[in-house]
């Protein structure tokens, strides 16, 4: 084997050193490119964060929602009961019944209310009227001969 010659060595030493130059720089272009990819990585990673945050708050108002669709169908299945039973025409009866409340509740309130106000004199009233009405009956028959103006009047009765 022999030795190379001056100009090999120094070619030699030449792309050496080169290649020894050249790593720093291509090690830094490594760690940029490493860097951004950590930078995009951080911002993918924020954005998820954000994601999961929003689906989150999302999961926890749907959960919400349905608790409170629950309890409304719970407490309206007593009336799905009534409501499966009623036909077409009761429906429509109910609809005009509840656009007749405002006057009902009118009418009650101006004229019914007040004579219910009353009803606790109207008992001896009654019994004042009944009282009477006896004594006008005991007295009309007591007239001579109503006996037998209220024959005739029967019989005119059973004629025609």
């Amino acid at each position: 084997m022999s030795l190379p010659g001056p100009r090999a060595v120094v070619s030699w030493a030449v792309e050496t050193a080169t290649t020894v130059i050249s790593i720093p720089g291509r090690v830094f272009n490594l760690l940029t490119a490493a860097e951004r990819a950590v930078a995009r990585a951080n911002e993918l990673v924020d954005r998820t964060d954000a994601v999961v945050t929003s689906a989150e708050a999302a999961v926890v108002h749907a959960q919400k929602v349905t608790r409170a669709a629950e309890e409304v169908v719970e407490a309206t299945k007593p009336m799905l009961r009534f409501v499966a039973e009623l036909s077409a025409h009761e429906v429509e009866a109910a609809i005009k019944l509840v656009d007749e409340l405002p006057k009902l509740a009118e009418h009650m309130t101006r004229d019914i209310m007040p004579i219910l106000a009353t009803m606790g004199r109207v008992g001896p009233d009654i019994h004042e009227l009944l009282d009477v009405a006896k004594d006008v009956r005991q007295a009309i028959l007591g007239i001579p001969g109503f006996e037998y103006m209220r024959r005739r009047g029967e019989n005119k009765e059973l004629e025609s």
